[in-house]
């Protein structure tokens, strides 16, 4: 694709507000910003990815004489403001896990550590990234693990929110799990498999269903899957298919399989199996498509449906039980004099008070099992001693403990960019793919099924749960922080 400036691509306030930074001479003052998603009912964990994209994004920021001239026309904005944009290039640290991370609410998936007037530009882009693309990873997560192993493959193109939506939600759609995009485009951007047959258009378009059939098969003979369901799936629809995959077997060629697009899928694909089986052709693919989603083939599977390949679109490619991760970007410490000093947003809703201070990330694993146990959201620099046994405790609830023993720690989150220089290799794309499904891995199915999963384990370590606790004291006491 043509490479797009996107350094507009922001909310106005963003921009107001940096203006008011310059103005205030805030400009080399430095802040540290969390990027971070609420519980949801839905949503108890989360795939994090879009990071390659947002890297790309910070490092491409440029204000040309275009987007300058354009600001300037808003009448809104200091003319010494104005000039200073002309250099800004982003200049500080960012942190994060690596794409395909399990994260939990409230744990830092991304965190920017750099002078506030760049800190608080990117905001708006980098939540709209990472955002979308976790969410889609996610749901692609869900729906793989429904499919129990069976090809799944991204087919949601036509239904996207837009291109990008389409071209990076296909990129989630992998490294949540997905073999191959039905998107052309993204299969050239990200160098991965390419599906799909016909549609009932091609089947309608010839006199006979069983001419467009044999059409197919004609052009693609090593890769020969019919749709069947445009007329009669069971009385014409198979049959046909049988004719040509005899067809096809007479000249040595192999049949690859069918695909049913609507109907009773549970029905119709063990009628179909049968029938498949009986014709001679028990290693063809049945393939299902037709708004499905993880619910709908977890379902399927436990009717003992008889599909071995699914094509997901709309429900995946939108997330359509849940259009929004609900990612938020906070200030979490400001430098003053040299030294970071924590900052905390305060709320009646217990989930919106925020984490202070400059933080990572711990996981926990059993020594015995290898699996995820835990995960201690600790102040960097802190002082921990993972030799001892550790006590977490729940972050409200704090009668609620348990205690590890045998057990290793992993820190997440890594260093991205340093002083405005990527540092950190960005792996392709496959790779990103195995190593979110060897996260997935490493949690019990607990904490993964559909329909109230256990509560995976956060909790605060000692420092930052006092710091937290003092600084909401002293809220309390309408003190200054």
């Amino acid at each position: 694709m043509e490479k797009r400036n996107l350094t507009l691509l922001t909310d106005l306030y963003e921009l107001t507000m940096m203006n008011g930074y310059y103005l205030e001479g805030k400009t080399e003052e430095i802040a540290v910003f969390d990027v971070f998603f609420r519980r949801k009912e839905l949503i108890t964990y989360s795939l994090a990815a879009g990071l390659e994209q947002a890297v790309d994004y910070i490092l491409g920021l440029n204000f040309g004489e275009e987007e300058i001239a354009y600001l300037r026309s808003l009448n809104l904005f200091d003319e010494g403001f104005l000039n200073y944009l002309k250099n800004l290039k982003f200049t500080g640290d960012v942190y994060s896990v690596p794409e395909g991370t399990m994260v939990f609410p409230s744990e830092p998936i991304l965190t920017v550590k750099a002078p506030v007037i760049e800190a608080q530009l990117i905001e708006t882009a980098v939540l709209n990234i990472i955002n979308h693309q976790t969410l889609i990873a996610t749901k692609s997560a869900k729906v793989c693990r429904a499919a129990k192993g069976d090809n799944v493959m991204e087919f949601g193109l036509r239904r996207a929110q837009g291109p990008d939506a389409g071209i990076y939600g296909a990129r989630a759609a992998i490294i949540g799990g997905c073999n191959s995009t039905s998107n052309v485009l993204a299969g050239k951007m990200f160098s991965v498999p390419v599906a799909g047959t016909h549609a009932h258009s091609w089947v309608m378009n010839f006199p006979s269903e069983l001419e467009a059939f044999r059409a197919y098969a004609e052009t693609y003979p090593d890769a020969a899957l019919l749709l069947v369901d445009t007329y009669d799936t069971l009385k014409s629809g198979i049959p046909n298919a049988i004719k040509v995959f005899d067809e096809l077997k007479a000249k040595g060629k192999k049949p690859l399989g069918i695909r049913i697009d609507s109907g009773d899928l549970a029905y119709l694909t063990k009628r179909a199996r049968k029938m498949l089986d009986d014709a001679g052709y028990p290693d063809t693919i049945i393939c299902a498509s037709g708004d499905l989603d993880e619910k709908l083939v977890q379902s399927l599977k436990l009717q003992g449906a008889q599909i071995n390949s699914w094509g997901i679109g709309t429900k995946l490619i939108t997330s359509e039980d849940m259009p929004s991760l609900g990612g938020v970007y906070k200030l979490a410490a400001v430098e003053e004099n040299g030294k970071l000093v924590p900052k905390i947003k305060v709320s009646d809703n217990t989930e919106k008070i925020t984490n202070p201070g400059f933080k990572t990330i711990y996981r926990i694993y059993d020594e015995a099992t290898g699996k995820a146990e835990a995960d201690l959201i600790a102040l960097r620099g802190e002082k921990i001693d993972f030799s001892k046994p550790l006590t977490l405790y729940h972050p409200i609830e704090r009668w609620k403990k348990i205690t590890f023993e045998n057990y290793f720690v992993r820190e997440l989150p890594v260093q991205i960019i340093k002083d405005g220089k990527l540092v950190y290799e960005i792996p392709e794309l496959k790779e990103i793919k195995k190593y979110a499904a060897e996260e997935m891995d490493s949690f019990w199915d607990e904490y993964k099924r559909l329909d109230q999963p256990h509560v995976y384990k956060v909790d605060l370590s000692d420092e930052l749960y006092a710091l937290k606790a003092d600084m909401l004291d002293k809220v309390r006491r309408g003190e200054s922080l």
